[in-house]
């Protein structure tokens, strides 16, 4: 058999294969929004959860933490290890390892194995932060904690895009972030309820924080209802695997829905094989959104944390009590699931790029207005807008930059554009300190809406359309 007869029977396989993987992504795409595909959802949304526990439980454990002495909320030196800003800069720098040093694991690994290990790593890391009397250690455990969830985060975006069918995708991820976000008020309440005081001799932020850690111990008990992704599996060769979890896929869609599936469209070819580049993440047609994710980023983690991280530590700075700060940060929290529970009605008929051009211009609008406001129901309303905009900020970007790479090098990525956030959040503690402790909370507010504001520019700018479509025909 000569040379050139086995080259062709090797392009003839890898095209083969290459066809097959774009059948299994086409019989995805056709699926109906069964119970069995929400209940995948819910499995990854679980874990979502306890992340978002975890990060938005900062805003409602700082001021118990600072009250206990561990930390202080202001410090003289910019980057003193011993404030407040220090400890959202341990959270963030985590984030930042775990998307740009494990972020690409969940490519060669595979979704469901990433998944499994970075939550029960968030979970142990959190029981032992919990348990910490010194600063050390409880900026230490908290960087633990932040590379799990880094990893978790990134892993997810792309676990949900890949599991779901396009013409529901944006349902998926509103209702991801529901659920996600209803971590919020329940951080929060329990917040409210024990911050304040102790709890079996624990001081009550500790009990808060092992709650979240517990929780979360659950959820990795539950993992094994999920698959690996099909997707994945057919970019990396395991055909036969991959079709196999479709064929199960198909087979409970029939049973549920109780008629015949729709005709697949027309496959595209799927690259088989190839290893994730980071290269190719500069080269069109993904340069362009590259650039517009890092410079998106770059502002959206000191607009949203900025505002979600600090907000009882602004309104105890203008001379209201712990306790009363506490019941704002309670009250405006249960607004945080409405944004993504009103967005499961349009999800998939917006683009996603409007909606968070959108949310941004009305988050900073709303910005203004809290830096001149007085009476608590203004504070109390303002506040509610500010958090609804965020998670439709927050809703819309977590599908978006999932949908604008290719399966073989999404996760990597999703971390590096991620990673990103991570050092303007890290950086974001520091910043706000600073503005808050030289222009009050005029200034301090003033840089998260500018902040909105590039955000805003640089998806209406630079981003392209995504509604509706395959992930294989935007990744082209």
């Amino acid at each position: 058999m000569t040379h050139q007869t086995l080259s062709a029977m090797r392009e003839t396989q890898v095209s083969s294969a290459r066809l097959t993987a774009g059948e299994l992504a086409a019989r995805i795409d056709r699926l109906p929004a069964t119970r069995s595909i929400w209940s995948l959802v819910l499995l990854l949304s679980l874990g979502a959860y306890f992340e978002f526990y975890e990060l938005f439980s900062t805003a409602y454990v700082l001021p118990g933490i600072i009250k206990s002495g561990v930390l202080s909320a202001t410090t003289e030196g910019f980057f003193a290890f011993n404030g407040a800003a220090s400890y959202i800069a341990a959270t963030f720098l985590g984030l930042l390892i775990g998307v740009l040093a494990f972020g690409s694991v969940a490519d060669r690994l595979g979704r469901r194995s990433v998944f499994t290990v970075a939550l029960l790593w968030y979970s142990v890391s959190a029981v032992c932060m919990a348990f910490q009397h010194d600063a050390v250690g409880l900026n230490f455990w908290r960087l633990m904690t932040g590379i799990g969830l880094g990893v978790e985060l990134v892993t997810i975006d792309a676990y949900l895009s890949e599991l779901v069918p396009a013409r529901i995708r944006g349902r998926a991820f509103a209702v991801s972030t529901v659920i996600s976000y209803l971590a919020v008020p329940s951080v929060a309440l329990v917040a409210w309820l024990l911050v304040p005081r102790s709890v079996f001799g624990l001081e009550g932020w500790r009990v808060v924080i092992l709650l979240g850690g517990a929780g979360a111990l659950l959820v990795w008990l539950l993992r094994l209802g999920l698959p690996e992704s099909p997707r994945w599996l057919a970019s990396h060769g395991h055909l036969e695997q991959a079709t196999a979890v479709v064929e199960r896929m198909e087979a409970k869609a029939l049973q549920q829905s109780g008629r015949s599936l729709p005709i697949p469209q027309p496959p595209r070819a799927v690259a088989v094989g190839e290893r994730a580049s980071f290269r190719e993440i500069w080269q069109t047609p993904y340069r362009r959104r590259t650039v517009m994710l890092v410079i998106f980023h770059a502002a959206q983690a000191i607009g949203l944390y900025g505002f979600s991280n600090w907000m009882p530590t602004f309104l105890v700075h203008r001379g209201v009590g712990l306790s009363s700060s506490l019941e704002y940060g309670l009250m405006v929290s249960f607004v945080a699931p409405l944004g993504p529970l009103l967005a499961v009605s349009f999800a998939d008929r917006v683009e996603r790029k409007w909606l968070i051009v959108a949310a941004a211009l009305v988050m900073s609008a709303a910005g203004v207005m809290f830096i001149n406001l007085d009476s608590g129901l203004a504070i109390l309303i303002t506040g509610a807008l500010l958090t609804l905009c965020g998670t439709l900020i927050s809703l819309g970007f977590h599908a978006y930059q999932a949908e604008l790479y290719p399966t073989r090098s999404r996760a990597m990525a999703i971390g590096f554009v991620y990673s990103i956030s991570r050092v303007s959040g890290a950086l974001s503690g520091f910043l706000i300190a600073a503005c808050l402790k030289y222009a009050g909370v005029p200034g301090a507010v003033g840089l998260i809406v500018g902040c909105m504001l590039i955000v805003a520019l640089s998806i209406g700018l630079l981003g392209p359309r995504t509604a509706g479509r395959s992930l294989e025909d935007i990744s082209r």
